[in-house]
């Protein structure tokens, strides 16, 4: 991310040089110890910057001389969105807001320039320009992180002992084993290495929300809770571009996770050859640990003993058992598992809920459609506040165990004082000391309290309220096939069960319509009905194909389809109806790059896509644009029609003019085909120089 400074002048400063001042601002923002050269300051707390005049420049004069500052972040920076703020002089700095004010430096040809960042500003890689009267200078770039010694950050400490361990401490204990035998592995974050902060901000700028929304992604860094969901989601490889792939079996072709022993080799190898083979629980957490810490989030790996896996999403580990005592569950607990807390506000549900937030990076369930987890308060999850965002209800079942027996009648009966096998030595290392630290009274109250009680209490209740279909009566859903691309036919089925004590006769209608993406009903593409007998526990299905010939002509490019279930009960009448919007899958743009890729020199790109439909496309093109890459144009190469189950191919050239890392946007176009993209990242090396 990059904000720029602008300073006016009535009379032109001739500047010869800018100073970052590297060093002295490095150690009064707690950054000194991350090895890269470069200016990484914290946000909301002053940082300073020399600018030294040329021979004979006019003289800077306090309360005369003007100009403005710039900063800027972000490959599309903009005033609406904070990526782009710019600013004048004032007479001394605010700590609310971007502001600055100068002196004259002893020797006179000095300039002075005192620069305060917002504790709101989104963090990340910042360029700083210099304008006089539209002649602008560039200063140079640096790095904005969280700031938890400022009072008005979202992730403040106000213990110093704490901010040494959770934002300074290097080393870290990860706790394993059982929670009779618990054993401390240690562990090197990291986090200061040359080059380590480099790869944390690549893995925000790899992540799908990025990659989706850059504008909207780099504004929402201002907020530690949306940082904190993002590397939930990217410190594993199950959705696009994670670091770590999570591996339980078979570790032939990459590494055993219990070899680890530190996340900077780890690190290292993603930002080299993408996604690293292996990692299981612990490994995840603690580098998602080391890059919170390097981003400014105070962070703490945590060890929960007996933890459970909720695998039908409702709020408690049950474990069923026959009369006989065969386990009949689906749930699972481990003997450990492990994850890291955030520290941060949580302005969007109150402060009551303030303070440590679980987060869990390891692939388990999806949560809005990725492998992420958190952050959730632990005061939510100790409250059994389950509605609370995010993912209160999974981190809850973590720590909380119910055991049933399912009699031979069907009834279920819980038995007592069963939630005792989870949720145990909660477990993080002690602050200053290589100790382990008991944190599971932060987590939920003692084991039989009546405020234990009352949470379980709670926590069914939400449970009643979230349960569906299960009740008496007629139960309806829709299931879609597992590949549903455009042109191709697939088979979508009508689910009618049956929860009634006797058999139900039923008219079983079922629909298909084209969509758009604002609910717009279109015409109708399919349409199937039945009369059926249903008898008690049992279910009936109705399939309807979809075919190419008939939702092709009337699907919009956003290539929605709405599907409608109506079933009526003959016996008394009543309607049910279930409904699903499907969005079918689009083709893949590949996208390979020619040659080594050099600032100011050519590069081609290759780009190829499968025309998936049973008919030929006309009008076709490809474009491509990317920051630093196509010189803010959109490059574009019409290709004609393409046939049929046919490859369309072209060549685009471009040259990039910034050294960097950018993302190249590839886009295809078509009169049945429109709006398909992809992107690829782009790394853009210094001009290679000639040999002597």
């Amino acid at each position: 991310m990059t904000y720029w400074f602008v300073l006016r002048f009535f009379a032109v400063l001739d500047i010869e040089r800018c100073d970052l001042n590297i060093s002295t601002n490095k150690s009064s923002h707690h950054t000194d110890l991350f090895g890269d050269d470069i200016l990484i300051v914290r946000r909301g707390q002053n940082f300073t910057v020399t600018l030294h005049l040329k021979p004979g420049s006019k003289e800077f004069k306090q309360g005369e001389t003007k100009f403005t500052l710039i900063v800027e972040t972000g490959p599309l920076p903009r005033k609406e969105s904070d990526t782009k703020v710019s600013f004048g002089l004032s007479d001394s700095t605010v700590d609310t807001d971007w502001s600055a004010s100068a002196i004259t430096g002893p020797s006179g040809n000095t300039v002075s320039v005192s620069i305060n960042s917002s504790p709101n500003s989104p963090i990340g890689l910042y360029s700083l320009t210099l304008d006089q009267e539209g002649q602008k200078t560039t200063l140079g770039q640096f790095v904005l992180l969280y700031n938890a010694w400022c009072q008005r950050d979202a992730v403040y400490m106000p213990s110093e002992s704490k901010r040494k361990e959770y934002i300074l401490g290097q080393h870290g204990v990860i706790y394993r084993g059982t929670y009779k035998r618990i054993s401390g592995t240690p562990w090197n974050f990291g986090q200061f290495e040359s080059g380590i902060l480099d790869i944390c901000l690549k893995i925000l700028d790899v992540n799908p929300k990025f990659v989706s929304d850059a504008d909207k992604d780099c504004s929402g860094r201002r907020n530690p809770i949306y940082v904190t969901r993002v590397l939930s989601a990217m410190i594993n490889s199950n959705d696009e571009g994670g670091v770590l792939v999570g591996e339980w079996y078979d570790f032939e072709g990459g590494v055993h996770p219990g070899t680890w022993t530190g996340s900077g080799k780890i690190l290292r190898q993603w930002a080299k050859s993408g996604p690293v083979r292996f990692g299981q629980c612990w490994v995840f957490a603690a580098v998602a640990c080391t890059v919170s810490r390097a981003l400014g989030i105070p962070c703490r790996v945590v060890t929960n003993f007996g933890s459970a896996h909720d695998t039908n999403a409702n709020l408690v580990i049950e474990n069923f058992y026959d009369e006989n005592g065969e386990d009949m569950s689906d749930d699972s607990i481990w003997n450990f598992h492990v994850w890291v807390d955030s520290w941060m506000t949580r302005p969007d549900l109150g402060e009551d809920f303030d303070g440590w937030q679980a987060s869990d990076p390891t692939p388990q369930e999806k949560s809005e459609g990725v492998y992420c987890c958190g952050p959730a308060p632990l005061k939510a999850i100790k409250e059994g506040e389950l509605t609370r965002k995010y993912d209160a209800p999974f981190i809850f079942a973590e720590v909380n165990v119910i055991d049933k027996v399912q009699l031979s009648n069907g009834r279920m009966v819980e038995f007592g004082g069963s939630t005792k096998s989870v949720g145990r030595f909660i477990s993080t290392k002690a602050v200053g000391r290589d100790e382990r630290h008991d944190i599971t009274h932060q987590y939920k109250y003692a084991e039989g309290s009546t405020e234990e009680r009352k949470v379980y209490e709670k926590a069914q209740h939400h449970n009643k309220l979230q349960k569906r279909g299960e009740e008496p009566g007629l139960y309806l859903k829709i299931k879609l096939a597992d590949s549903m691309i455009v042109g191709s036919d697939f088979v979508v089925n009508a689910i009618l069960k049956n929860n009634c004590m006797d058999t139900r006769t039923c008219s079983f209608l079922f629909f298909a319509r084209a969509v758009g993406y604002n609910g717009r009903k279109g015409e109708s593409c399919g349409f199937t009905s039945d009369k059926v007998e249903v008898p008690s526990g049992e279910e009936k299905r109705l399939s309807l194909k979809l075919e190419y010939s008939s939702y092709g002509p009337v699907i919009t490019s956003d290539r929605q389809i709405k599907l409608s279930a109506v079933t009526v009960d003959k016996q008394t009448i009543n309607f049910y109806k279930a409904e699903k919007v499907i969005v079918l899958d689009e083709p893949n743009v590949e996208v390979k790059l020619v040659g080594d890729i050099r600032v100011n020199e050519p590069v081609t790109a290759e780009v190829t896509m499968l025309n998936p439909l049973p008919e030929p496309l006309k009008d076709c093109s490809f474009s491509a644009e990317g920051p630093g890459l196509t010189g803010g144009e959109i490059i574009m190469k019409k290709i004609g029609s393409i046939g049929p189950k046919e490859e369309a191919k072209a060549s685009l050239e471009f040259t990039p003019t910034v050294v960097g890392s950018s993302v190249l946007l590839v886009g295809f176009d078509s009169n049945k085909l429109k709006n398909i993209k992809t992107y690829i990242s782009v790394g853009v090396k210094e001009k290679a120089q000639p040999v002597a």
